[in-house]
């Protein structure tokens, strides 16, 4: 079982530092899926959390890296925060390991840009952006093409929220 709560990554993941995550400079955040990659990020006081859109999965993951590090670079971040999928106990589960797995390879691509990388539980971060686009009077039909960028949305702002 995974230890501390929501937002927490697993025993054994790095946390997040305290004062990087306090500081400046815009942040990305990336819900992971296995058609499209969502895509937000925040304003570069770190406050708000906007959709940038998403990355369709091209079958090739260097590629589908290629596609983020182009959006981590268009949106300035500093900061790319990514989606862990942990099961509802908190566990990691295989597709938490496959995260992990795009987490370290993102971390190779990013961090000699000077950008951080960090794993996040993103339980329940796609049920909440279905039910935001629902309450807006969007379907569900007509919410695919938007529901992984809103999912990074709420993911980042939480994060966001619990920064400050």
């Amino acid at each position: 079982m995974s230890e501390g709560g929501p937002g927490r990554v697993p025993a054994g993941e790095p946390e997040s530092d305290p004062e990087h995550r306090a500081g400046r400079g815009r942040v990305a955040a990336l819900d992971l899926g296995s058609r499209r990659i969502g895509v937000a990020f925040s304003d570069s006081r770190r406050s708000l959390a906007s959709p940038w859109g998403t990355i369709e999965r091209t079958g090739d993951p260097a590629r589908d890296r290629r596609g983020v590090v182009e959006a981590v670079r268009e949106v300035e971040a500093v900061t790319v925060i990514v989606g862990l999928p942990l099961n509802l106990a908190g566990q990691v589960g295989p597709a938490a390991r496959a995260a992990l797995d795009e987490v370290a390879a993102l971390r190779e691509a990013l961090e000699p840009l000077g950008v951080t990388v960090e794993a996040v539980d993103e339980r329940l971060t796609t049920v909440e952006a279905q039910r935001n686009l629902r309450a807006a009077g969007r379907s569900a039909k007509t919410s695919r093409s938007v529901i992984d960028a809103a999912a990074a949305m709420v993911l980042l702002q939480a994060w966001l929220d619990r920064s400050t």
